[in-house]
C-alpha cells in the first residue's frame, strides 16, 4: 500500500489533493462502479454469495488492477456482502439468497495506487414492500449528504443533512461505522459520520477526497458484531440497507468517483 504523502495536511490532519489528482480517483471510481454494474445479472434467487465474490474477484484481476480488501487485517475476499439485517462487513459464503432478500455489494480496487471504494443495495427475486421504502430511504440520505458536500461547509453539515432525513422517515441511521478519507490509502482522516449537527466538525476544503456511506436501519441503530470479527449485525435484527460513494470536494461543490456507468446504482433500475 503506498504512503500518502501528495498535497498538504489540515489542522484535523485530513489531506488535500491537487487538483490533477482527481483524474486518478476517478478511474478508480469508475472501475469499482462497473464492476458492480457487472454484478446486477448475478444477484438472483438461488445464487451464493461466495460465487458472486468470486466473479468480482476475477474482474478485478482482468481489469488489472487489485483488491484493497484482499488481504486487509487478514481479510480474504475482494467484496463485503451483506444480506437482510447484516449491516456491513459481510463475509461471502456459500448461503443461497432467498427470494426477497436485500444486500449490499461493497468493492474497494486500487488502480494505479488511487483508492476506489463503492458499494450499492440489490435484491433477489421480489422486492419486499418495507425493504423497498428503506433502500429508497438510504439512498436518497446518501444524495442529501452529497447535496451539502461543498468549501466552506462542514463534516457536522453531511451528518445533518443525512440523520435529519433519515429520522424524518421514521428510521435510525447507525452510528457505529462511518465514512472515510481516502485517496492513495484505503482508510484516513477524517471519519465522516453519518448523524450530527450543523456547522460542527472540520470545514470542507477543495481537495478533499472521502466516502459517504450512511447505513440505514428499519428499527434501532444498535449494532454488535459476530465472532468472526467482522460481520456486523442489527442487534434487533430489523433490516438494514447501505449506499455508498467516494467524493471530492471541488471549488463550488463535489464530484462523485463512483458514479455507475449503465445507471444501476439505485437497484429498481
Amino acid at each position: 500500500m503506498d504512503e500518502d504523502t501528495r498535497g498538504r495536511l489540515t489542522r484535523d490532519g485530513i489531506r488535500i489533493y491537487e487538483a490533477s489528482d482527481f483524474a486518478g480517483m476517478h478511474v478508480a471510481g469508475a472501475l469499482a462502479a462497473r464492476i458492480l454494474d457487472e454484478v446486477a445479472p448475478l444477484v438472483f434467487v438461488g445464487q451464493t454469495t461466495h460465487e458472486i465474490d468470486a466473479f468480482i474477484t476475477r474482474a478485478v484481476k482482468e481489469a488489472g488492477a487489485t483488491s484493497a480488501t484482499i488481504g486487509y487485517k487478514g481479510y480474504q475476499h475482494a467484496s463485503c456482502i451483506s444480506v437482510n439485517h447484516v449491516v456491513c462487513h459481510g463475509i461471502p459464503g456459500d448461503k443461497k439468497l432467498k427470494d426477497g432478500d436485500i444486500l449490499n455489494i461493497d468493492v474497494t480496487v486500487i488502480v494505479d495506487g488511487w483508492f476506489g471504494d463503492t458499494s450499492r443495495m440489490y435484491v433477489a427475486g421480489k422486492l419486499p414492500r418495507k425493504a423497498e421504502r428503506l433502500i429508497q430511504v438510504t439512498h436518497d440520505s446518501l444524495m442529501e449528504g452529497i447535496a451539502a458536500v461543498k468549501p466552506g461547509n462542514t463534516f457536522g453539515d453531511i451528518g445533518y443533512a443525512i440523520q435529519s432525513y433519515v429520522e424524518a422517515n421514521r428510521m435510525s441511521v447507525v452510528r457505529d461505522f462511518c465514512g472515510h478519507g481516502l485517496g492513495r490509502v484505503f482508510h484516513a482522516p477524517p471519519n465522516v459520520l453519518h448523524y450530527g449537527r450543523r456547522g460542527t466538525g472540520p470545514l470542507l476544503e477543495e481537495g478533499m477526497f472521502f466516502t459517504i456511506e450512511p447505513m440505514v436501519n428499519l428499527g434501532r441503530p444498535e449494532t454488535k458484531v459476530l465472532a468472526d470479527d467482522w460481520t456486523a449485525v442489527t442487534r434487533d435484527k430489523s433490516l438494514s440497507a447501505q449506499f455508498e460513494h467516494s467524493v471530492g470536494v471541488t471549488a463550488d461543490g463535489v464530484e462523485v468517483f463512483t458514479l455507475s456507468p449503465g445507471n444501476l446504482f439505485h437497484p429498481t433500475y
